[in-house]
Formats: C-alpha cells, sequence, structure tokens
C-alpha cells in the first residue's frame, strides 16, 4: 500500500481549500500600500510615510496563550483571532504608533477549513476595525505534534510613528495622574490560572447570572483594541507614557514605562472590579498578589498624565463614551 502524504496526516487539499475560502476576506484588510497578492512568497508593503518627518516602524509579536482551550472547550473559533490582532495593535500603539500590517501563524495536527476560516475571518474582521492590513501568514499542519482539535496561533504586526511622536515615557515625573480604561474580561492573560480555578467547579455553558451571561461567552469576550482612544489623546498631546495591561499585570505593565526612580500609588478601589474576577479569587482562594499579577482586574489599559491635565482627559474620554478612572499617580 503506497504511503502518501494524505496518509501521514498532511492534507494539502485541505489547505488549498482554506486559501481559496480566505482570500477575498483577506482582501478586504488591503490597502494601496499592499502591493501583493495572496500566495506570493513574501509580503510587499510599500514603505511610503509623506506626513512622517521621520518615520520609524515599530513591531510586536503575541499570541492568544491558553484562551484557545477555552475556544476548543466551547467549539467557538471566531473571537481569538480578533484577541490576536487586538493585543498586538494595542502593545504598538501604545509606543505612539498607527499599525500598517498583520501577518499570522497558524499551526495545528489536522486541517479544519472550517475552523481555519473562523480564526482567519476573525483577523480580517480586527485589521479592518483598526485600518491595517492582512498581507501574509502560514499555515502549518503538523500531524502528531497537536492534539486533535486544537491548534495554536501566533501574530507579528508592524506599525510607523514619527519618531518626535514616540511615547516612551521619559517625561514622566512625580505626582502625574494614571487613568486607566475598563478590560473586556481576562483579554489574552491569566487563562491557566483562571482555568485551574474554574473548570473543575463550574459548565462554561451554564449562564451565571452575575456575568448575565455564560462562563464560557465570558472568558472568551473578545480582548478590545485601544487604538481610538489612544489616537485622541495623541492628536491633544495630552499623554506622557501607556501601558498595556497584559501578563504581569497593571503593576508590572506600568512600571515598564516609567523612568528609572520612579514607582507607582495605586489606589485599588478606585475601580469596581468586574465579577469574573471575583468569581476567580473566592473560588480558589487566589491570593491577591496573584490576582494583581496574573490578571488586568477590570483595568486593560493605563494613561500616565501630567495633573493639570488630567480633568480634560477625563473630559475628552467621557465624549467617546469612555469610562476612564482615575486609578493612582506616580511617586
Amino acid at each position: 500500500m503506497a504511503k502518501t502524504y494524505k496518509k501521514a496526516g498532511v492534507d494539502i487539499d485541505a489547505g488549498e481549500e482554506v486559501v481559496r475560502r480566505i482570500k477575498s476576506t483577506v482582501r478586504g484588510t488591503f490597502t494601496k500600500n499592499v502591493l501583493t497578492d495572496i500566495g506570493m512568497f513574501g509580503a510587499f508593503y510599500k514603505a511610503s510615510f509623506p506626513a512622517l518627518k521621520q518615520p520609524v516602524l515599530v513591531s510586536s509579536v503575541d499570541g492568544v496563550g491558553t484562551k484557545l482551550k477555552v475556544a476548543f472547550m466551547m467549539q467557538r473559533y471566531d473571537t481569538v483571532g480578533q484577541d490576536l490582532v487586538n493585543h498586538c495593535v494595542n502593545d504598538i500603539a501604545v509606543c505612539g504608533a498607527s499599525p500598517l500590517f498583520f501577518m499570522d501563524y497558524f499551526a495545528t495536527g489536522s486541517l479544519s477549513p472550517d475552523i481555519t476560516e473562523q480564526v482567519i475571518n476573525g483577523f480580517a474582521k480586527a485589521c479592518v476595525e483598526n485600518g491595517c492590513s492582512l498581507i501574509g501568514g502560514e499555515t502549518a499542519e503538523m500531524p502528531g505534534f497537536y492534539s486533535k482539535g486544537e491548534f495554536d496561533v501566533a501574530g507579528m504586526i508592524t506599525g510607523v510613528v514619527d519618531q518626535k511622536k514616540i511615547v516612551n515615557g521619559k517625561q514622566i515625573v512625580k505626582g502625574d495622574v494614571l487613568i486607566g480604561l475598563p478590560s473586556t474580561g481576562l483579554h489574552t492573560n491569566g487563562y491557566s490560572l483562571a482555568r485551574y480555578v474554574l473548570i473543575p467547579k463550574f459548565s462554561l455553558k451554564k449562564r451565571i447570572p452575575e456575568l448575565n451571561m455564560s462562563l464560557g461567552d465570558a472568558l472568551l469576550a473578545v480582548h478590545r483594541s485601544y487604538l481610538a482612544a489612544i489616537r485622541l489623546l495623541a492628536k491633544k498631546d495630552l499623554v506622557k507614557g501607556m501601558s498595556h495591561i497584559t501578563g504581569g499585570g497593571i503593576v508590572g505593565n506600568t512600571m515598564r514605562v516609567l523612568p528609572k526612580g520612579r514607582s507607582l500609588a495605586i489606589d485599588w478601589n478606585a475601580w469596581e472590579r468586574p465579577f469574573l474576577f471575583k468569581l476567580i479569587q473566592e473560588s480558589g482562594g487566589v491570593p491577591e498578589d496573584d490576582m494583581q499579577r496574573a490578571f488586568n482586574n477590570g483595568i486593560g489599559l493605563v494613561f500616565i498624565v501630567a495633573k493639570k491635565n488630567a480633568d480634560k482627559v477625563l473630559r475628552a474620554l467621557a465624549a467617546a463614551k469612555e469610562q476612564p478612572v482615575v486609578m493612582g499617580e506616580v511617586i
């Protein structure tokens, strides 16, 4: 009996079917700067930035982590692609950069065109919402490497900022104010702890009244993009520093942008911690220190602004239908 590639577990036809399905969706993210179509060995993006005097490219790479395990259990794949794009966008936006293009890596044991299409549609949806192009990616089928029905994703993003507009925190001083914006849930961090605590005790598909949805839906809530809010304040030149609250929590991430000799005084009672975080802590007896280091606890982005500008920032964010909270200061 002939031993074919397909019998070894790699279905080339399935890969070609995925490309056929996603072509029009991916093309819908292209801007005039994208010079190649899907299928080339490399993706070409025209680096023309006439509005910028000293354009600087800013890049980042990330994954979704074990949030994927929740997606597998819920058999819902339409959100994780959005999570990944928005996470990457936020990471470069807090540096002052605008996203240009995104590339993805999708790896699985046995390629399902239906599942892969849902994930990539999520990439495309978030790229359109953030004004960036999905210009390339890699789909890898590796039988025996991943458990049945499981996959992993990674994303790479590139943006641009005028060198004089880079937000690096160098001007932060004692007395500057911390203003936070709410998260939409756990975003893409802390899921190993959340699953460890919650999965043995609760059904993912059972509706929890305090969440106003099922636990699974709450855990899969899309990691939001903060690009619009960041641009709003950047235009007004009101921001000294920004932190995207991911692994390491509010303190760990915000300390990254502070000058040497500066620290944080955070009022942890300044906002109501969403019920999902309370459920995790109370169900697992999770120490407060672990909660603060593993989760965003309801704050997904922190702006650092001069004290004299704090009221102006709060008004601008409120006018944009955000829900800002003064959560501390620099010391």
